[in-house]
């Protein structure tokens, strides 16, 4: 009987789920999925291997009934309700020692509620960050479990099987305790909305410059072969040589500038605030979206507005190497702030996330794969606790060496009246966390001035209030 049940089962059959499941099956585990729709169910099938055994179903009970025990189901529905009903339906049909996986985009919150809410039910319940796409579900994405260990074990052979490998390794491990997984999916989203954020704004200098998309193509296709090596650069190279179907003209060049979002970036940034973490890179991608999606005053505004007449450098290729170092700057402040975070995280919210394995799985597979975690990978191996990558001398090395043009690119975007708000937030961010001596305590005279919210000294311990003079 045992031969004949599946070993894993999947809620809902969308293109992630399904591509996911046909993953399990190309390396030899018999797997069955379960939807609604006949269509889905149907899709699955007829998309498998030769070979495979691979099932489709429309009812929860019969696929929970033809389900190996310990049972292993995984949902990939929608963020919210959705999981919840789901689990709702399946509260009656598991038992003790059954493991339920939430593969989807939850928010770490609603995945701690579910930990707690599932242990009076007996099974396991695990929040499960997976990164790469449809293309990464097919052929190796980069996943992220967390919560409970015991759980973990009966999963881990199938996950690392299916996942992304990078010199022989899975970019999949155990991320830590509770909500983790999703904790760790949360700031890979947020640092993948700033490092966007920041391509975008180096391809609106680099146009200002008057590359054309031949050119475009050609400069991220360099960029993308040497030590900036990275999955979104790879895909920015691809962008401008499509063609648009419907007017000939590229793509890129009728494509709408007003970006849509689905909150991931902003839950990194309010939790950034929570926790006094400053990921103000992540915030200014957040906000830089929002102020995409006001197009119809923007077009007024530039009526009202005239923009700067000074053009960006006159010598072109001198401007774009200017433009790579600034760009490969602003990203490894991305990193050490979305890793600045995990590090407060994992204590604040007690989930002990091992940092150099959160590196490690974004190392392939994922939307923010890139040559430069292979430099914070070993940064955290030689110290787990370091709490900003910006301390490591390897990574302060390409820093340094970066800086220079950096700012050149910024003085150069502000006089041309270009918006380089993510390379801005990056350099400040650079600047306050180099200063041993922030102007703040004119803050703190300030605050204490109006409302007598005290401050601290340099030369005594304690806090103190002064009656201060109105002159």
């Amino acid at each position: 009987m045992a031969n004949s049940l599946y070993e894993f089962g999947m809620i809902g059959l969308g293109v992630m789920g399904r591509n996911l499941l046909l993953n399990m099956a190309d390396h030899g585990f018999a797997v069955i999925g379960f939807d609604k729709d006949t269509e889905k169910a149907k899709a699955l099938e007829s998309s498998a291997t030769a070979g495979t055994r691979v099932k489709g179903v429309v009812s929860l009970e019969e696929m929970i009934s033809q389900l190996q025990r310990p049972r292993r189901v995984m949902m990939l529905v929608p963020a919210g309700k959705p999981v919840d009903d789901v689990l709702e339906s399946l509260k009656p049909l598991l038992e003790p020692g059954d493991i339920v996986i939430d593969g989807g985009n939850s928010h770490f919150t609603d995945t701690l509620r579910r930990v707690e809410y599932t242990k009076t039910s007996g099974f396991h319940f695990m929040g499960v960050g997976v990164s790469g796409g449809e293309q990464g579900a097919r052929t190796g994405p980069s996943i992220m479990p967390g919560g409970d260990q015991e759980a973990y074990a009966h999963v881990k052979p199938m996950l690392e099987a299916i996942s992304a490998k990078v010199e022989g390794e899975p970019c999949v491990a155990y991320l830590g305790k509770g909500a983790a997984g999703h904790y760790v999916k949360m700031v890979h989203n947020g640092i993948e909305y700033a490092i966007m954020q920041l391509i975008s704004e180096s391809y609106r200098l680099l146009q200002s410059a008057g590359l054309n998309n031949d050119q475009l193509h050609e400069v991220y296709k360099n960029w993308n072969s040497g030590d900036m090596q990275s999955f979104l650069l790879e895909i920015t190279a691809d962008i401008f040589l499509q063609n648009d179907d419907k007017s000939g003209q590229r793509l890129i060049d009728v494509i709408l500038d007003k970006a849509g979002s689905k909150g991931t970036g902003k839950w990194t940034s309010q939790e950034a605030m929570d926790l006094a973490v400053p990921a103000t890179i992540i915030d200014t991608a957040v906000s830089m979206r929002t102020v995409s999606a006001y197009k119809d005053e923007r077009v007024l505004a530039a009526k009202v507005y005239a923009e700067p007449k000074i053009p960006v450098s006159a010598d072109t290729q001198l401007f774009i190497s200017q433009v790579k170092d600034a760009l490969q700057f602003a990203t490894i402040m991305c990193y050490a702030q979305g890793m600045a975070m995990l590090h407060t995280a994992s204590e604040a919210h007690d989930m002990q996330i091992p940092l150099p394995d959160a590196v490690k799985v974004w190392r392939g597979g994922c939307i923010i794969r890139s040559a430069l975690l292979g430099t914070f990978y070993k940064a955290l191996k030689e110290t787990p606790e370091l709490p900003n990558l910006l301390l490591n001398k390897a990574v302060a090395d390409i820093v340094k060496e970066k800086e220079h043009n950096m700012r050149a690119v910024i003085v150069q975007a502000a006089q041309a009246g270009l918006p380089a708000a993510g390379f801005m937030a990056a350099l400040s961010y650079f600047d306050a966390y180099r200063t041993e001596k922030l102007p703040t305590n004119l803050v703190q005279a300030q605050r204490d001035y109006f409302g007598a919210h005290t401050y601290q000294r340099i030369d005594m311990p304690g806090s103190f209030h002064t009656t201060w003079l109105h002159h």
